[in-house]
């Protein structure tokens, strides 16, 4: 069976991207809402599930509950205990994945045509009847703490937990969602049961299928798997209020090299500026050697390995990001470098060989993504949740080709924000010192 598991889950990742992605949106009997699309060519299929809020979700005082909640997730469920489970789900050729994000907590299953009853009567022991045993707690929980601990001498994520606190405040982003050492220790398991029943419910539920299944028989398979949760979980936390206004802070840490992360606040995916803004952060920082950071910050100065920016675009806030290591002599120099590519693309915009080059980037990449049945199921459920149109696939490319010079120097002018581009700093970096926000 390890064999037949490994043999499918490769033809599938091998399978090249589909010119065309047809997808049926599907409600089951008991009203469950999914994204299908059907490829009965290979007896195999991918379910995607996603329950918005996430570790967002945390009870106050209880951060890093819904990360241990979800970890746990497949170690034991009904009369089936951790290795019990396991040898279940290895026997029947299945894959299970849990995970948790802020936003999310994300569970991707992955089984044979053949097995799918049995797989989806375990996957629902697991949501439904988690056993949350006390010796299964205990062995994740020294996982994570293991993480935990290992993060705190981590100087890449010293400068973001440190970024997220400046950005965020008061709200559950500005601190980890596996939580501190001391939130994690004290626990219980009472803690992990009102985690799971805050964020398992179905008010915020996502479901992408792709594979061997026909909506007939995907409605009452869902039903069966997640008819039981409950019908809403805990309130979502409110929009978070980015404070994003320059200023520089610096962490002391003894490494030899600097790494810093800065950022301003960005634009949601909703917003008709978007595709502009994509197109215009692929010209300034994630183009790879093309983009001007990595030109004028490694290629001619020789200051860094690597530097980029990137949209970061979340449920309840919305940040333009960017990273750069260097030497703890050069640090100031590279910062400075950002700065000034910063202010020069927000006054002089971009070159129309630019925007061709981006363009032809952002639409040749966006194929590629759609690889196998697991990566269109995640797709089709990101779509779900942030409310894009069921053809989006097949016009998104169209909305890239549309963006004009014009547009690009409309949406620089008004969202790249110099004097609200905010650094964090760790290392020992000479010539830095922190500063306070404008």
């Amino acid at each position: 069976m390890k064999w037949i598991a490994t043999f499918l889950t490769a033809l599938v990742v091998a399978l090249p991207a589909r010119a065309e992605i047809k997808i049926q949106e599907v409600v089951s009997p008991g009203g469950i809402t999914a994204w299908l699309v059907e490829e009965p060519s290979i007896p195999f299929m991918a379910l995607e599930l996603r329950f918005r809020g996430g570790a967002s979700l945390d009870a106050e005082g209880k951060r890093g509950a819904t990360n241990l909640m979800t970890g746990l997730l497949e170690e034991g469920a009904a009369d089936m205990d951790a290795r019990a489970f396991a040898r279940a789900t290895e026997g029947l050729a299945a894959s299970f994945g849990f995970d948790t994000s802020d936003d999310e907590v994300s569970i991707s299953a992955r089984f044979l045509t053949e097995n799918r009853d049995q797989a989806v009567t375990l996957l629902r022991a697991a949501l439904n009847e988690p056993r949350f045993d006390q010796d299964a707690l205990d062995r994740v929980r020294g996982q994570v703490l293991s993480g935990i601990r290992s993060d705190l001498n981590d100087p890449n994520e010293i400068a973001r937990t440190t970024f997220d606190g400046i950005a965020y405040g008061n709200h559950p982003y500005a601190t980890d969602y596996s939580g501190t050492v001391d939130s994690v220790t004290a626990l219980s398991r009472e803690d992990i049961i009102a985690a799971h029943q805050a964020v398992l419910a179905r008010d915020r539920l996502y479901v992408g299928a792709v594979g061997d299944i026909t909506p007939e028989e995907l409605g009452p398979m869902l039903d069966t798997l997640l008819g039981d949760l409950p019908e809403t979980g805990a309130s979502m936390p409110p929009q978070a209020d980015v404070a994003l206004n320059g200023g520089l802070t610096v962490v002391e840490f003894d490494t030899p090299q600097s790494v810093a992360i800065f950022g301003q606040r960005g634009i949601t995916i909703e917003d008709p500026d978007y595709f502009p803004t994509i197109l215009l952060n692929q010209v300034l920082g994630a183009g790879g050697f093309e983009s001007r950071l990595t030109q004028e910050v490694r290629v001619k100065r020789g200051l860094t390995y690597g530097v980029y920016s990137y949209l970061a675009p979340r449920d309840l806030a919305e940040i333009w990001l960017g990273s750069v290591a260097s030497a703890n002599n050069r640090i100031a120099e590279a910062i400075d470098v950002i700065r000034a590519e910063w202010e020069k693309a927000a006054t002089d915009g971009i070159t129309e060989e630019e925007l061709d080059a981006a363009k032809t980037y952002v639409t040749g990449a966006y194929p590629l993504r759609f690889d196998g049945n697991a990566p269109i199921a995640k797709i089709m459920v990101g779509m779900q949740m942030l409310g894009l149109p069921i053809d989006y696939i097949a016009t998104r490319n169209d909305k890239v080709n549309a963006v004009t010079m014009e547009d690009i120097d409309r949406v620089a002018a008004e969202l790249l924000n110099p004097e609200a581009l905010t650094f964090v700093v760790v290392g020992k970096p000479e010539g830095l010192e922190s500063l306070p926000a404008n």
